[in-house]
């Protein structure tokens, strides 16, 4: 990496700290700070949900899915858009009936406060446990760089000798990329998000792009021997049809388990669910949604024929490096892409990949940071403090952006001792508590019975139930969504019926 590298990277920093400072001149009350006044273009909030959606750990995980196996994750993609279609028909007129800032506010119409701040505490202990690795995983991919930089060890052995320069390099780049993070969301709002990921998406896409391009000139043979190669490893392998809920990538896991996650993620998760209300109509936000599953199954696919393509380089031509980023004899796979940057792409390109990287991270992070302002203020804090002045609800909303932004580079740092294999760390964090969450808005949609005391019986269940699975390890993460759905509603069913309370309200 060489210093042009180096500016390539910094100057992206700041043009996105500008960018966020730009959008701060338009803010008057919360309703602009959460939701962009509502009057976002479609085709922008598509972009932000696609960029949303694409993290770091997305940028180098997903290319060491391919690496070590095939390309079976598909069918988890396949399953997003099944969800997609759900979320249009059931969820979408719901978030426009009344001004919402939050999802967890139809919950505190149909089942009342308790349960509303329930659903809304989970949300912001996942949020905050995901997007805390998806920073962690940023961090590793700007260390690996810095570190191949010339003076770079040595400074860092000046700066904390106790530790080795690996990690103080990488907690200075979970530093940077959070503050950085922290600064635009705080300053530019809903506004600044949407912008600035459609901003990222286009760069993340160019970069990916120019390092695939890049990769298949390096192969002997180019893209004809990626394809011998890679068929003859099985590696185009798309389908997997075994019936095993503990094992990942099955067609039964990915169809069935990702239609479930994403009607959640994407149904029932602010992080999702704030994108369209800043929309102007249900219509808008359902052509912004569909959209983007078109957009992210191609993206997927793209990442998963690099990590192909990683395969092929580094059976061949590559063989000699595979050794650094093999630790005892196990291939780290999130660590594989990181190396072939910093190894083989020509100065320049290895600072718009960088940037790309960054783009990918800072795009979820940053919406992360400010539905979790948005779910505090709205669901917490002005229920609490009804009387205060629109001033005074958004300084409040601006500190508990830099809070939540705290909180997750916390996580990050924490998170150095997680295993390589980050997009599972993350998405199984995420399905944990998403599975409930979508259970108490199916008992809401399509069981009037239920009152507030039945649906929180049925959370409290669905996570007991839910530790019990991840504990024992009894199925794979794709399925936990599914099992937490299921369980929330079905106690909350029965509670229901054991303890009548009357019909529950409707929104």
């Amino acid at each position: 990496m060489h210093l042009v590298d180096l500016a390539v990277i910094l100057v992206y920093l700041a043009g996105t700290v500008a960018f966020g400072a730009w959008f701060a001149r338009s803010q008057r009350d919360v309703k602009d700070y959460f939701v962009g006044g509502r009057r976002v273009p479609w085709w922008a909030i598509m972009g932000s949900i696609v960029a949303t959606e694409t993290s770091t750990v997305t940028f180098i995980s997903v290319p060491g899915v391919a690496f070590t196996g095939n390309m079976t994750f598909l069918q988890l993609v396949m399953g997003y858009m099944i969800g997609r279609v759900i979320v249009c028909v059931v969820f979408v007129p719901a978030y426009f009936r009344g001004e919402l800032l939050t999802v967890y506010q139809i919950l505190g119409t149909r089942f009342g406060t308790a349960v509303k701040r329930l659903a809304a505490g989970l949300f912001l202990l996942t949020r905050s446990l995901a997007d805390g690795v998806r920073l962690f995983a940023t961090g590793l991919v700007l260390a690996a760089l810095l570190i191949a930089m010339p003076g770079t060890e040595g400074l860092a052995r000046s700066v904390a000798p106790a530790l080795p320069p690996t990690i103080t390099v990488l907690l200075a780049s979970v530093a940077v990329m959070g503050l950085t993070t922290i600064v635009y969301t705080y300053l530019g709002g809903m506004s600044a998000v949407i912008w600035t990921d459609v901003v990222q998406l286009v760069v993340y896409l160019v970069g990916a792009g120019m390092a695939a391009i890049i990769l298949v000139e390096r192969i002997p043979g180019g893209w004809a021997e990626v394809v011998r190669a890679g068929g003859a490893a099985g590696k185009f392998t798309v389908f997997d049809f075994t019936w095993d809920v503990a094992r990942s990538y099955t067609f039964w896991s990915g169809v069935v388990g990702g239609a479930f996650l994403t009607t959640a993620t994407h149904g029932t998760d602010q992080l999702m669910v704030q994108r369209y209300l800043c929309s102007s109509s249900p219509n808008q936000a359902r052509v912004a949604l569909l959209t983007s599953g078109a957009v992210v199954f191609a993206q997927f696919t793209l990442f998963l024929l690099i990590g192909v393509m990683l395969f092929v380089f580094y059976s061949g031509p590559g063989a000699s490096e595979v050794a650094a980023f093999t630790l005892n004899g196990q291939i780290q796979s999130d660590r594989v892409f990181p190396h072939f940057i910093v190894s083989h792409l020509p100065s320049g390109v290895v600072g718009l990949v960088v940037a790309a990287v960054f783009a990918a991270a800072m795009s979820t992070l940053a919406s992360s940071l400010n539905s979790s302002a948005a779910t505090t203020v709205a669901d917490f804090y002005m229920p609490w403090r009804r009387q205060a002045s629109d001033a005074h609800y958004l300084r409040v909303s601006k500190a508990l952006t830099a809070f939540w932004g705290a909180v997750q580079i916390a996580v990050a740092v924490a998170a150095i001792q997680f295993s390589t294999r980050a997009v599972d760390e993350v998405l199984g964090i995420a399905s944990f508590t998403n599975g409930i969450i979508l259970g108490v808005f199916l008992l809401g949609t399509f069981a009037p019975s239920v009152g507030q005391r039945s649906a929180f019986a049925g959370v409290v269940a669905g996570t007991a139930i839910m530790l019990a699975v991840k504990l024992l390890q009894l199925t794979s993460w794709q399925w936990y969504v599914l099992v937490g759905s299921a369980a929330t509603f079905a106690v909350g069913l029965a509670a229901s019926r054991a303890y009548p309370e009357g019909e529950g309200r409707r929104p």
